[in-house]
């Protein structure tokens, strides 16, 4: 019996009771390659390649954060679990508060986030504008960007509330991102963003 078959006969033998833990625990035991992300949006497991686009827009992203905030507040591509259905992202750049803590199973709350980042890849993008979105709304998380290299647009998404964004700022790439009134309180530079 294979594992993917062993891994199946769990699933069908667990119902309803399936949780983040358990489809996080199937994926560590799966041979997924060195460089592809994971994550698990709604109780649905998407696998995706990094590619050098979104690689070059993340590494922009915490660079520039890095000025200003210490390194362990940053995260990039960590597991963290979210409101609503089986919602455990590895979201590209995630900022967390100051004295945050890891929670009792070693990971970071999602009520401790002050910033998320997304990299739009075209296999995942409706994720990252629609169940995502609506989760980081949810969450009270005060800032979602999405990065979007195949339009050359930058979307902030800011002022959560009742599980929405109230706010959405566009931007094109090459222009200044103004996160001077959130919680990050910079400029957030485009100009070196490249397109897909």
């Amino acid at each position: 019996m294979t594992v993917a078959e062993t891994d199946r006969i769990e699933m069908a033998e667990i119902g309803d009771k399936l949780t983040l833990d358990m489809m996080f625990e199937w994926l560590e035991r799966m041979p997924v390659p060195e460089g592809i992300k994971t994550e698990i949006v709604g109780g649905h497991i998407f696998v995706s390649p990094q590619r050098n686009t979104h690689w070059a827009i993340t590494f922009g992203i915490l660079t520039q954060l890095s000025a200003r905030f210490a390194i362990d507040r940053q995260k990039s591509d960590v597991r963290i679990d979210y409101p609503g259905h089986l919602n455990g992202f590895a979201s590209d750049v995630t900022l967390v508060a100051e004295g945050a803590v890891m929670n009792d199973k070693r990971q970071w709350r999602y009520q401790d986030v002050e910033f998320v980042a997304e990299v739009i890849s075209k296999s995942t993008a409706l994720n990252d504008y629609g169940p995502k979105k609506a989760a980081y709304a949810e969450a009270n998380v005060p800032v979602y960007l999405i990065a979007d290299p195949y339009q050359g647009r930058i979307y902030v998404h800011t002022d959560p509330k009742d599980g929405e964004y109230t706010t959405e700022s566009k931007y094109s790439f090459g222009e200044d991102v103004d996160l001077t009134r959130t919680p990050l309180g910079l400029t957030l530079k485009t100009d070196d963003f490249p397109r897909d």
